[in-house]
């Protein structure tokens, strides 16, 4: 019997033992999973990690009342006990008017994934072959003149294969693949230490760049940090490299949950029909590009999936729903919804697309003439209902549009509704990201640094 084919079997059962314990809907989630992971250290394996296993999951529905529960144990008596024990947690939970699952003619009815090419055809690495491309990136890194070490290589793959049944008819599934090479390079010693990073990931390893270019780029990028110091305080324009830049649109991405909407906490409560983006930009979703990896048919309560602009010319055109926070805004569901094994559904983004600039980052850079390029960030305060924004950077300093110097422990802050208005996309986002986003020149942000 084929993965899938058992997982199916698996959630039927699942759905079997509902009914007969007394549940009026259910669905039901199966995942086999699989992973491998290895580190090197000093041109040395320093740790090895592999995970396999099955989950089930089941969710009752009685009356609008809801419980989840989950189990590794396979066995006809455990499944038969988990469809007891959530039936009886059903029944003590509170109502929820706005729970059930999709009606038949609401569900997706192209269901085989295959297209999207979401999992890779070609063998599963072996722990071996993964040693040795994590053993490449450390040693391209190291062959960097003033990388004192590399902190560690990695190389990695995962592959899960999910199926998910309801009593409403739905039943379908697919299968994803994972493959990333990372390294993290040194350089300095002591208070004089610096360090950065570069990795990778694809669904299909064929898409990878070569591990050298991971060590290069990570060596290149620590060597550049080297002599960093506090920047100057005061307001001046910041330039979002790519590597963070798309933690912008996440934050816009947050504010058009449904679910933060529904409870009127977000700082876009009232945004819907209004400029969120400068105008000509546009925020696209795109769940059927082959080879991404939020790419999918049906959302996690078998809704299909469709392309949608998100944001159009600057306008925020709707929100991120799943069928229980659609319910509540009397909207129907923009099949976003995912979820875990013990929780119910919740909105989630797919594929997401932001207009790309014509000017290339060092355009920017020149067009800004003083400020700051962020390229890492740690720490994070922002308000969900008003959006204040405030986070630790590092980076680049600029002087007469050309870096000057790079910095370190520095504060950047603002409101996302004004920063948002103000962006410049330049022309750099890549391919492969779930969230496709250039680098971002973002004016008047307030810099405290010296």
């Amino acid at each position: 019997m084929t993965d899938q084919a058992e997982l199916d079997r698996l959630t039927g059962a699942l759905l079997t033992a509902a009914r007969r314990a007394g549940a009026e809907q259910a669905d039901a989630m199966a995942v086999r999973g699989q992973s491998v992971s290895v580190d090197v250290r000093g041109g040395a394996l320093e740790h090895a990690e592999r995970a396999e296993g099955t989950e089930i999951g089941l969710r009752v529905l009685i009356g609008g009342r809801q419980a989840s529960v989950s189990a590794s144990d396979l066995s006809d008596g455990t499944i038969r006990q988990m469809a007891e024990r959530a039936v009886a947690m059903a029944q003590e939970a509170p109502v929820d008017d706005y729970a059930g699952l999709a009606d038949p003619d609401q569900l997706a009815t192209a269901r085989d994934a295959r297209a999207l090419e979401l999992a890779d055809t070609a063998p599963d690495p072996s722990p071996d072959a993964l040693a040795e491309l994590a053993l490449r990136a450390e040693a391209s890194a190291l062959a960097h003149a003033g990388i004192t070490q590399v902190e560690s290589a990695n190389a990695s793959f995962s592959r899960r294969d999910f199926w998910l049944a309801a009593t409403n008819g739905f039943s379908g599934g697919y299968s994803r693949s994972s493959h990333g090479i990372s390294a993290v390079a040194i350089t300095g010693e002591g208070l004089g230490m610096e360090r950065d990073y570069a990795g990778e990931a694809r669904v299909w390893a064929a898409d990878l760049p070569a591990p050298e270019w991971i060590g290069d780029l990570a060596a290149s990028r620590t060597l550049a940090r080297a002599g960093s110091r506090k920047p100057p305080t005061g307001a001046f324009p910041i330039l979002y490299d790519r590597r963070v830049a798309g933690g912008l649109i996440a934050h816009l991405l947050s504010a058009i949950n449904g679910t933060a909407i529904s409870r009127g906490a977000s700082w876009l409560l009232r945004a819907k029909d209004e400029p969120v983006l400068p105008a000509g930009l546009d925020l696209t979703e795109d769940p059927h590009l082959p080879r991404y990896p939020a790419s999918r048919l049906f959302d996690a309560e078998g809704l299909p999936t469709a392309r949608r602009a998100i944001v159009a010319d600057g306008v925020l055109r709707g929100w991120l729903l799943d069928l229980a926070s659609g319910r509540k805004l009397g909207l129907p569901s923009t099949a976003s919804a995912a979820r875990g094994m013990t929780s119910p559904p919740s909105p989630s983004p797919g594929n997401m697309a932001l207009t790309q600039g014509s000017d290339s980052p060092d355009d920017l850079i020149a067009q800004m003439g003083r400020g700051l390029i962020v390229t890492s960030m740690l720490g994070a305060s922002v308000n969900a209902t008003t959006g204040d924004y405030s986070r630790g950077a590092a980076g680049f300093w600029v002087e007469n549009g050309r870096i000057a110097y790079p910095v370190n422990e520095c504060t950047i802050a603002g409101n996302l509704r004004d920063m948002l208005m103000t962006i410049r996309p330049a022309n750099d986002a890549e391919d492969w990201r779930s969230l496709r986003v250039p680098s971002l020149l973002v004016q008047g942000m307030t810099v405290a640094g010296a």
